[in-house]
């Protein structure tokens, strides 16, 4: 049994969550902060078996597309610094679990 964490952007997580459980997977969903932006993430967490995590990261790599955003006036303070920060996508997180029980 695995515990899967994962951080994607606001912008998609609905269609992610949505994906997610038509192929059956449970989901506990948290909103979350990112330090860097500080911008609104979403985490999601999902207890599966290994074998699954294959479908999840096909999940993730349609409904989570990385964009490009401006950032707060770095340019003003670090020489050569862009305005724009990749960002979205998704993180993943990968834990063994060693008990499971719904009780």
């Amino acid at each position: 049994m695995k515990l899967i964490l994962i951080i994607i952007q606001n912008d998609d997580s609905t269609e992610a969550v949505s994906a997610l459980t038509k192929e059956g997977f449970f989901i506990t969903k948290l909103a979350t902060t990112g330090a860097f932006l500080s911008s609104g993430n979403t985490t999601l967490l999902i207890g599966t078996n290994e074998d699954r995590i294959p479908k999840i990261k096909e999940i993730l790599s349609k409904t989570c597309v990385g964009t490009v955003q401006a950032e707060p006036s770095v340019s003003a303070f670090v020489p050569n610094a862009s305005d724009n920060e990749s960002v979205g996508g998704a993180t993943m997180f990968v834990l063994n679990v060693e008990s499971f029980e719904k009780i």
